[in-house]
């Protein structure tokens, strides 16, 4: 099976499109096969800098030219991310080494995406009346207007999705984006933005620029009017340390070690296929996997027995269609840390019930999807991200003792619950420290729905993105009051004098009226 389909014009063509002086180049191999894919050229300092002005300049008519041809834009681009799904879906397969299928989901999300944002900014950022603390004599309203230049950090393993949920709401508000690319994931994101600026964006409007992460990174956050990043939360707490700094704003979607509970009165058969999707779908390798499930006795034993058979039956493999269940691992050092936590379960008294080993008669980066028990705590896996196909089951006796190993983590990005009483798993849900909790779907339910936000407690992140949240972090609120000279506000002691009972009686009748 060969690592791509893109010809090799194709990849020059998209490469073409970065802001870069082109002085250094860097390898990217293919995760199905090890072989160099292309060499991609870094950006430099200097590179982000000039990048930056073009965007601001284009940024000026963009914001200008309104809600309506943004609208229009954005809808065409929806159109052509659906037209070019097949060319996409090779390109993403081809960098991240993920399914057909699972690829195929970044498409649908980044084309809902783009059609919820273009069809509800104007509503969401629409200028409005506020109550004043003066009925009548003061009028209030709030706008808002774009922050100017948002820079926007994306990973390597969900280009399609992570790229549309960011810079989507940011041009959809009016600003320019400045986005630094993994380099694992950089002609996926190219494309996207090809289809982009061929449904009408300046091609400045969106710059991409590539390099390493302490130079490169660090020169997008600098210049930037906000920044959105998507990654660790090592990086991201420097992320964020070094946006305070400059009193300049920042969302972080950082790290996650997502728990399951599965309750007694589940389907064990369906709960567990629902649950082998949510640990294994893209190999792990996603900021919402499942990586620890907490299943009541009463049905551990049915649980786990289908949940191992359905696991061992995954097709695993290298294919540009749909006959593989779960792909390759997409960097060397995601196996390595796989392998090392396995490993140190295993000679720590782990038990492995599924996979357990690489398969390089598959490719370089292939591991099997793989199920431990009796995970503890001194065990390397147990309360650190795997960012890989593994996932640790424990029995619990009580909903309780599930709570609380679920909360016991400082981590608080996605959650999920599964039970047979949709009422009784929303009580569950709510005892639980996640932004996003689950019912009876591993992370798609919360991840799908693009008009609520999604984001993480703890160490797992600051902000949201999707839904109304997540286009009001790339605008700046405006408060605009004016006085409609009905009363003249007191200025001096004289006026004070006269008009304070007046005014104290107008408290006491706004709060009988219950007024705000």
């Amino acid at each position: 099976m060969p690592g791509t389909f893109l010809p090799r014009e194709v990849i020059d063509d998209l490469v073409g499109d970065l802001s870069s002086s082109r002085s250094t180049h860097v390898p990217v191999t293919a995760p199905f096969t090890g072989e160099k894919l292309h060499d991609l050229p870094y950006s430099t300092v200097e590179d982000v800098a000039a990048a930056a002005d073009r965007a601001r300049l284009a940024q000026l008519g963009w914001q200008a030219a309104g809600f309506a041809h943004r609208r229009r834009v954005l809808l065409k681009a929806h159109d052509l991310l659906l037209e070019r799904r097949e060319a996409l879906l090779d390109t993403a397969q081809t960098e991240t080494g993920k399914t057909r299928g699972q690829a195929f989901e970044e498409v649908f999300q980044s084309a809902s995406v783009t059609r919820y944002y273009a069809l509800s900014a104007r509503r969401i950022l629409k200028t409005r009346r506020r109550r004043s603390t003066i009925p009548l004599v003061v009028q209030t309203r709030v706008g808002y207007r774009p922050k100017g230049l948002v820079g926007v950090i994306t990973p390597w393993n969900f280009p399609l999705s992570l790229a549309a949920m960011d810079v989507v709401p940011a041009l959809a508000a009016g600003n320019a984006v400045l986005q630094k690319a993994d380099n694992q994931s950089a002609l996926t994101i190219l494309a996207v933005r090809r289809a982009f600026i061929d449904a009408g964006i300046p091609a400045d409007l969106w710059a991409i620029v590539t390099g390493d992460g302490a130079v490169i990174g660090n020169a997008v956050n600098d210049v930037s009017d906000y920044l959105s990043f998507t990654g660790s939360t090592a990086t991201g707490t420097q992320v964020g340390i070094r946006a305070a700094t400059a009193l300049r704003g920042a969302s972080l979607e950082l790290g996650g070690k997502n728990p399951m509970i599965v309750l007694d009165d589940v389907d064990p058969v369906k709960a567990a296929r629902s649950a082998v999707y949510a640990c294994f779908s893209s190999m792990g390798q996603m900021c919402v996997s499942i990586e620890r499930i907490y299943v009541q006795r009463p049905v551990a034993d049915a649980f786990t027995a289908e949940f191992v058979r359905q696991t061992k039956a995954l097709v695993q493999g290298a294919a540009f269609d749909y006959s593989t269940d779960v792909g390759s691992l997409t960097l060397p050092s995601q196996l390595e840390n796989t392998q090392a936590h396995v490993k140190d379960a295993v000679a720590k008294g782990a038990t492995v019930l599924a996979g357990g080993a690489a398969r390089p008669d598959l490719g370089p980066l292939f591991y099997e999807p793989t199920v431990l028990t009796g995970v503890t705590d001194a065990m390397e896996c147990f309360g650190n991200e795997t960012f890989g196909p593994v996932v640790a089951i424990s029995v619990v006796d009580s909903v309780e003792e599930a709570v609380l190993a679920t909360n016991d983590s400082e981590y608080g990005l996605n959650a999920a619950v599964f039970s047979g009483s949709r009422r009784r798993a929303r009580e569950v849900a709510s005892t639980i420290d996640a932004g996003s909790v689950n019912i009876n779907e591993g992370y798609r339910a919360t991840f799908s729905a693009v008009d609520a936000p999604m984001g993480g407690m703890k160490k797992s992140g600051l902000g949201r993105r999707n839904g109304p949240e997540g286009i009001l972090r790339f605008a700046e609120p405006r408060t605009i009051a004016e006085t409609t000279g009905l009363l003249t506000l007191p200025r001096v002691g004289s006026e004070f004098a006269k008009l304070g009972g007046p005014l104290l009686l107008l408290l006491r009748t706004l709060k009988a009226l219950r007024r705000r």
